[in-house]
């Protein structure tokens, strides 16, 4: 199996905040706009070095939606910032009929997503935000893997004629992306080839699989390893190829079970190559109060979880 370098670790909200803040010197169109969170989504550089062109509109988020609006009808293209919950659950009108009906370049940027918010609680760590943002036309839904390909991602979206999600999180993670890599929208990165079983995941989860297959190997299971970043539009023919030669997938991702990624890949198989299929995501239920480590242990979704997923499909194989 690859092996994979640690580049280091860092949390893939300031990959989020150094990508904007290149696009800032080389996209003079993109502005930015915050929800009395710029600290937290680390636009501040941005905000230093090109006050011009950034706006703190206050804790009145559903008002930064559609100011973002209208600023692309006079060719601005703006990058609006606030935890993932805000972004989707709070303002999901707003997005709906402003944003992705009229098809607005609008780039909505979403931190702190999922269970690893950690101790500000279930009010906080919306699980359900892909699945809200997939299913609306239109809509761009990218969730990358570490700080180089988050960075990678805000930069990539500028040049995407149309709204966006990009959903990213708080806590410090393995850095394993180059940072030269190339980020394509929809095309999955296949980390790892492997002829026992698929793993597809996205965000946070990524690393997590890698371990998961490493220990695999150790047992004897060969795994390929796919990043699926882009969640909408999907790579089907990445997943195709894999389970047309493994005859089953693992499906990994911070998020519920139902309608996010797991779904988007259930749906491509049903279609195309029914196959067995389990899911590592969060089973219906809130979160709560906790250490980022804790709760993804307690809502299964740690590595042991992925490895235990594996072997179970393997036996319906």
């Amino acid at each position: 199996m690859k092996q994979f370098e640690i580049l280091g670790k860092k949390d893939t909200r300031s990959g989020f905040g150094e990508g904007l803040l290149e696009l800032g010197s080389t996209h003079p169109d993109v502005v930015g706009l915050c929800a009395d969170l710029t600290g937290s989504l680390k636009m501040d550089a941005f905000q230093k070095t090109f006050p011009e062109r950034f706006f703190q509109v206050g804790i009145a988020e559903a008002n930064m939606i559609g100011m973002a609006a209208g600023m692309t009808i006079g060719g601005k293209i703006p990058y609006t910032g606030t935890f993932a919950n805000f972004s989707t659950g709070r303002v999901y009108d707003q997005i709906r009929q402003s944003v992705a009906y009229s098809k607005k370049n609008v780039k909505i940027c979403a931190s702190h997503a999922g269970l690893t918010l950690g101790e500000d609680g279930a009010t906080h760590q919306i699980l359900e935000d892909i699945g809200m943002m997939r299913m609306l036309p239109n809509m761009t839904v990218i969730v990358p893997a570490d700080f180089n390909q988050t960075k990678q991602a805000t930069i990539a979206i500028a040049d995407h004629d149309g709204p966006v999600y990009l959903r990213f999180g708080r806590p410090v993670v393995p850095i394993f992306v180059k940072p030269d890599a190339k980020f394509v929208i929809g095309k999955a990165d296949v980390l790892t080839e492997g002829t026992d079983v698929t793993i597809i995941a996205c965000g946070h989860m990524v690393w997590r699989s890698i371990e998961a297959a490493q220990q695999l190997e150790a047992e004897g299971i060969s795994a390929e390893v796919i990043n699926m970043h882009t969640i909408k539009p999907l790579d089907e023919k990445a997943i195709l190829d894999s389970v047309g030669k493994t005859k089953c997938v693992v499906t990994a991702e911070e998020h519920m079970l139902n309608g996010g990624l797991g779904d988007a890949v259930a749906q491509v198989l049903s279609r195309h190559m029914p196959s067995p299929q389990e899911y590592v995501g969060v089973n219906d239920t809130f979160g709560e109060s906790g250490t980022p480590d804790e709760l993804m242990v307690k809502y299964g979704l740690d590595t042991p979880n992925i490895v235990e997923a594996v072997k179970k499909v393997l036996k319906r194989k």
